[in-house]
């Protein structure tokens, strides 16, 4: 989740609606703001998450990550190696990598990821820079070769949620479907719905 709200709602009431309706994992993402102004509202953001005993993690930047006291963090392929994060966040920590392909899938797992990202699955216009959607079949792929975690990301709604988790992922990454939804909360409780009843 980035630090723009959106209509009315901040981006910590967002989230917070988010968090009730039964989302697992936050992930602060923003790439326009200041470093003052992604540390400030970051730190809500993780205060928010502990509260509710959710793991929080910021996506590309070790330095925020260390410097919030986050719980881990997401790195795509060009972003610092996972062996490299790890070290400079320690073990206790979580280190999520994005995948797109078998061989980026691979290198994850050979720099010690405690979760797959996987995809674009579909279409998104959420992340510029996603790549071609790919659809379901890596997670597949990777589902029979490893037994790691993995979520889905990229365009995912509800109307196509279903079919990531029964392809083997194990949860959905969402940004829009939850952010820009009319009620946040169940925007996530449904999707929480979906996975548990699909897993």
């Amino acid at each position: 989740m980035g630090l723009e709200g959106y209509g009315s709602r901040t981006a910590l009431e967002i989230a917070k609606e988010a968090l009730e309706g039964g989302v697992t994992l936050l992930q602060l993402r923003e790439k326009e703001a200041t470093l003052r102004e992604v540390l400030r509202q970051g730190k809500l953001l993780r205060d928010l998450c502990r509260s509710y005993k959710v793991p929080f993690v910021v996506n590309d930047r070790v330095d925020v990550a260390i410097l919030l006291e986050a719980d881990g963090v997401h790195v795509g392929q060009d972003d610092i190696p996972g062996l490299e994060a790890r070290k400079l966040l320690g073990e206790d920590k979580i280190v999520g990598i994005s995948a797109g392909t078998m061989e980026e899938a691979e290198w994850a797992v050979s720099q010690g990821a405690d979760y797959l990202g996987v995809g674009a699955v579909y279409a998104t216009s959420t992340k510029k820079d996603a790549g071609e959607a790919i659809g379901t079949g890596l997670i597949r792929q990777i589902s029979e070769r490893w037994s790691i975690p993995m979520v889905g990301i990229g365009g995912i709604q509800h109307d196509n949620a279903v079919q990531v988790i029964q392809a083997g992922a194990d949860g959905v990454a969402v940004v829009s479907a939850i952010t820009r939804a009319t009620n946040p909360r169940e925007a996530a409780l449904e999707f929480a719905k979906k996975v548990s009843r699909n897993h």
